[in-house]
């Protein structure tokens, strides 16, 4: 597989559209991995929903609707599967600082929910977004650029689509951003495709089942009927700027894991750790649910599209 220079980073508006929320970036183009970072503003609500049967996350049972904790203050995604969740420990670290977090009688604690993809496979396996990784994606956030990248950038770095296709189908995939307006609602997406899978053809059913060749599972029962090492997952975010709790936040990231099943096939699958947040930011008065579910959908469809077009 070898990397399309066409591939390269682009700058486009997205999530970023919606007030108060930031995004950075690290990125080691020679390494092929990265992180991205997502700061809320405060009183952001959010929850979320993982669909592949292979996720890596972070505080992710807090994201329940019955659990206490309400707010999050920033989202990461990252490459280098489990070991990238260090990059966390960054953001932690830079929210602390500037007195972030949920209030506790010893100070704030900061809520940062953290997914991971699976490219480990390409690059240097050593090189992985830790604590200073995720504290400079962090500063980057706040140098308040209202444009964030997009294709092999942060998250994306090493994401690769159609693995169900065997090592020789494979092709880049990268990070991807969509935003969707409706009156003064507005709906965005930001997601890293490293699926399985690969687009569906726009407009059209599919002539054929896609059955992937090889063994999707995290671990192969052999080297040689492995997937090379090309496992997967994709993970995102849905940003609104609409007021909603913590149960209409669950279910707009199952309309976003609605519009995931749209852009990509096969989707969801034994490789595939996909996880979706939803998070609103309640700046604007309430919305109908249903119309943010519909826009959810649409946004992650076309971020899908933005990360590998």
């Amino acid at each position: 597989m070898g990397s399309d220079p066409a591939r390269r980073p682009a700058v486009t508006p997205g999530i970023t559209g919606v007030a108060g929320v930031r995004v950075g970036h690290w990125t080691d183009e020679e390494a092929r991995t990265g992180c991205t970072v997502v700061v809320l503003p405060a009183g952001t609500v959010a929850s979320g929903e993982v669909r592949g049967a292979a996720p890596g996350t972070r505080e992710w049972a807090l994201l329940d609707p019955g659990r206490t904790v309400q707010h999050v203050n920033a989202v990461v995604l990252t490459g280098r599967s489990a070991f990238g969740l260090a990059a966390c420990e960054g953001v932690m670290q830079w929210c602390e600082e500037r007195g972030i977090g949920f209030p506790t009688p010893a100070g704030p604690v900061p809520i940062v929910v953290g997914m991971v993809l699976y490219d480990l496979g390409l690059g240097d396996p050593t090189v992985r977004p830790g604590l200073r990784e995720g504290y400079a994606a962090c500063q980057a956030a706040a140098a308040g650029a209202d444009a964030i990248g997009s294709g092999l950038v942060g998250a994306g770095t090493g994401a690769t689509i159609g693995k169900w296709k065997g090592p020789d189908g494979v092709r880049p995939g990268g990070l991807g951003s969509a935003l969707a307006r409706h009156g003064d609602l507005v709906v965005a997406a930001l997601l890293a495709v490293n699926a399985v899978g690969e687009p569906r053809p726009a407009g059209a059913p599919l002539s054929e089942p896609r059955v992937p060749v090889l063994p999707i599972s995290p671990v192969g029962p052999s080297p040689a009927e492995s997937s090379g090492g090309l496992q997967a997952t994709t993970i995102g975010i849905v940003v609104t700027n609409a007021a909603l709790d913590k149960v209409g936040c669950l279910r707009v990231a199952e309309s976003g894991h609605d519009g995931l099943a749209r852009a990509l096939d096969p989707v969801h699958t034994g490789a595939d750790g996909d996880a979706l947040v939803a998070a609103a930011t309640g700046e604007m008065v309430p919305a109908s649910l249903e119309t943010v579910r519909a826009l959810a959908a649409w946004v992650v469809e076309r971020a899908v599209a933005d990360a590998v077009d």
